[in-house]
């Protein structure tokens, strides 16, 4: 039989997750979902269940942000979830970004109905609708009102973690659901430079987390004015590549101007005595998060997590036959050594098969797999395989030089995925010269995005509208990097 008769011959290689990334990416997406136990669907149509090792997950990379979130002087704060309809409606342009996605709010209380079921009291309908908040510039803006008076007040530096709603029509867990998960900074300044320097200083924060916490490597720049946040003078954003290709807003950084100040008479009393209208920022960073983390870093076995945000960082599995007690309490000792060191520590002593537990640790992307038998205590040895590299890193080492080294096995792996993240991404832009070629691009599949001159596109909206139609693209950013003269085009999610 030759090589290649070889290689036909050969049955696939079997997965944990079917259908695999190759065959059906949005299938996979939600099978790593299943297959990780992240989350599930609620009888809420359009929301989700986050279930502990998802919300361990979450509360990871929330921790992480909310400590760089202080370090920059922001306090952590909380506003109402409704919010009066006439709030909404002083910001014409904002509004008309959110009306569709709005959930509202008409009466404040529920009676039995002429079948016995329960429908809202006519005589409860409610003076005002409440606006169920889809953001919180409004009320926030309101607050902010009350509280700055002079030059001293400023600058005011809030955030808050919050749930936000926006009826979603194609919910996806993680990625567009009706309720999610975030934080929003809203922070007011006397001068517009210093609105721009917020704007571009949380972005910054957003990419620390990303990179060193989440080894998403994405690109930073600032959004195009049809992409804009309504309401805004300037959005910068992180748009990160996922492994089929797509853009993925990571998350985003608004310059207000003083559009929201005006509209809330947010003003101070400045050094010379006046009155003047503050400059706003907004900024936020959502469960969104999370559906990037596995689209960018699972496999068809399942999720692989970075070390740093893991829920778990070391799963350790005794392979036992009978009487497994002795080597149980061996790993046991061992799991208090680590923790001992910080490192977050799973032992699985459930009854399961022992390839079960090895199959579960790999599923939920657990960084460090580490196995144990009787002949591994007996040495005083222990097995560790590396979940982003699998089989290949498997390596036997004495116990005591898997404690000195655990720490540098987990900070290696952190910087390796961040390193394929990048070159994943740079090595699927693609310079472009005329729509033509953008065009020809996504006929033929293409992976990634194109990079063209920014007045490509809008020298040309019309071409550029046919290929948005036709193609599902959009402007994803002009990145940093080349100072607003070239756009980032991607399908996106």
């Amino acid at each position: 039989m030759t090589q290649a008769q070889a290689k036909v011959n050969k049955a696939p290689a079997k997965t944990a997750i079917t259908p695999t990334r190759a065959e059906n990416f949005p299938e996979w997406y939600q099978g790593v979902i299943k297959a990780a136990d992240l989350s599930e669907n609620s009888p809420v149509r359009g929301c989700m269940v986050i279930k502990p090792y998802g919300y361990a997950l979450w509360e990871n990379i929330q921790r992480a942000l909310d400590d760089k979130i202080k370090a920059v002087g922001v306090q952590n704060a909380y506003f109402p979830l409704l919010i009066p309809l006439s709030f909404i409606s002083r910001e014409a342009e904002h509004i008309d970004g959110f009306a569709k996605e709005c959930a509202v709010v008409t009466h404040h209380r529920l009676e039995k109905g002429p079948k016995g079921n329960l429908i809202p009291s006519p005589d409860a309908e409610l003076e005002e609708p409440f606006i169920i908040r889809p953001t919180s510039e409004t009320i926030i803006g309101d607050s902010m009102a009350k509280w700055i008076q002079s030059y001293r007040d400023l600058p005011l530096l809030l955030n808050q973690w919050a749930n936000v709603m926006r009826w979603e029509m194609r919910p996806r867990m993680f990625l567009r659901t009706t309720e999610f998960l975030w934080q929003e900074g809203h922070n007011a300044f006397a001068t517009k430079q210093e609105a721009i320097d917020d704007m571009m200083k949380m972005l910054h924060v957003y990419n620390d987390v990303y990179e060193n916490y989440l080894a998403i490597g994405g690109i930073m720049g600032e959004k195009t004015s049809d992409e804009r946040f309504p309401g805004a003078d300037n959005s910068i954003t992180i748009e990160a590549m996922m492994q089929d290709g797509k853009a993925l807003q990571a998350c985003t950084s608004h310059n207000l101007g003083q559009h929201f100040a005006k509209s809330f008479n947010i003003q101070y009393q400045g050094t010379d005595g006046q009155m003047h209208t503050c400059h706003t920022t907004s900024w936020g960073f959502s469960t969104r998060s999370v559906g990037g983390l596995i689209m960018s870093h699972a496999d068809d076995d399942g999720m692989v997590m970075p070390p740093k945000i893991a829920p778990h960082q070391v799963s350790i599995i005794p392979i036992v036959k009978d009487d497994g007690a002795a080597v149980i309490a061996h790993c046991q000792k061992l799991a208090a050594r680590l923790k001992e060191k910080g490192i977050r520590v799973h032992l699985d002593a459930s009854d399961a098969r022992s390839s079960d537990k090895m199959w579960s640790a790999i599923k939920k992307g657990v960084p460090l797999r580490v196995e144990i038998g009787q002949r591994e205590m007996d040495e005083g040895n222990l097995t560790h395989i590396r979940r982003d590299l699998g089989r290949d890193s498997k390596t036997t080492v004495g116990e005591n030089e898997f404690i000195g080294t655990v720490q540098a096995v987990l900070d290696a792996m952190q910087a390796d995925m961040l390193k394929r993240s990048r070159d994943f991404t740079r090595g699927n832009i693609h310079e472009m010269k005329t729509l033509a070629d953008v065009d020809a691009f996504f006929k033929g599949d293409g992976v990634g995005f194109c990079k063209v001159d920014t007045n490509l596109t809008m020298n040309d909206p019309e071409g550029f509208k046919k290929l948005k139609s036709e193609h599902a693209i959009s402007h994803r950013c002009m990145p940093f990097e080349d100072e607003g003269r070239k756009v980032l085009l991607g399908k996106s999610y």
